[in-house]
């Protein structure tokens, strides 16, 4: 029971530094409710939120540290701010580090013996784990939302294509074609045209540009098709539309290799199942043989 009282701060400390690290996380409110409910005075007075200055504060002094990456191209293509990315990584760990102490503090408050050599290495290993879940998923978000943005852009190669086949120029096809779609990706090329026009430079530059932002190479067959059909005039119809099902057919493939894995994952534990099930309905004879 001596170290009753040790354990007790150090619970009292850790309760203090999650509750911290859960208001400095709290749920960012959305900006078009606080622009109806704030001035504009207030708006530039608010426009620094106290988890984007804690944000700021602790990337500017974690960004060179070994072992500390910024995916800023997913977080470019999925609208996160890295502030908020390297504050919720710092949470996480800190969660972690705190979890082991926090689950073992019944047993103790019991009478159990605990060496503290066991939650503090249990702190570390779970916030060493916690630290890169973060980074786990803002990477299959950013998989996922290039595998949507993919399936869009073969709809919108299409739309090209037809506008091309109206006497469209390559600038007034790319822009009407983006104004058809109502997804997010459209809404992207849209956007990205639109400061092309505002900057005076090519559209298929700004489309380039895009793709080596946000890392999204398909968007750069569109970018080269159209470059070459302001540069020397060809007609691309025929090229967008084999462009789109080309498309179209990667997509299909990786489905089906998807579908496949899944499948093949799923061998071991039906085969596992299979068995278990042999050996319930043996279970009863095999008894009976060797009780007799």
């Amino acid at each position: 029971m001596s170290m009753m009282p040790g354990v007790m701060a150090g619970a009292a400390v850790g309760g203090g530094v999650a509750l911290l690290v859960r208001e400095l996380a709290h749920a960012q409110p959305p900006l078009e409710q606080s622009l109806r409910r704030t001035s504009g005075a207030a708006v530039v007075a608010a426009a620094a939120s106290r988890d984007e200055v804690v944000g700021r504060w602790l990337l500017q002094r974690l960004r060179n540290l070994p072992g500390v990456s910024i995916p800023t191209r997913n977080l470019s293509l999925l609208r996160q701010a890295p502030e908020r990315f390297v504050l919720l990584k710092v949470g996480m760990a800190l969660l972690g580090l705190l979890l082991p102490s926090v689950a073992l503090l019944p047993w103790m408050l019991v009478g159990g013996g605990v060496p503290v050599v066991v939650p503090a290495a249990a702190g570390l290993a779970a916030a060493a784990v916690l630290w890169f879940v973060p980074d786990l998923s803002v990477r299959d978000q950013a998989k996922r939302a290039r595998e949507e943005f993919a399936h869009a852009m073969a709809a919108y190669l299409d739309l090209v294509a037809l506008k091309r086949a109206g006497d469209a120029g390559p600038t007034e096809a790319l822009e009407q074609a983006a104004a058809v779609g109502q997804g997010w990706a459209f809404q992207r090329i849209g956007q990205a045209l639109a400061r092309a026009r505002i900057d005076k430079i090519a559209p298929w530059q700004a489309l380039a540009d895009m793709t080596e932002e946000l890392g999204l190479p398909v968007l750069d067959d569109v970018a080269d098709i159209m470059r070459q059909s302001a540069d020397d005039g060809a007609a691309v119809y025929a090229t967008l539309r084999a462009r789109a099902r080309a498309l179209r057919t990667e997509l299909l493939e990786g489905q089906a290799a998807e579908a496949n894995a899944d499948s093949e994952k799923m061998t071991a534990p039906g085969a596992l199942l299979a068995v278990l099930v042999m050996l319930l309905l043996a279970f009863p004879a095999v008894i009976r043989i060797v009780a007799t």
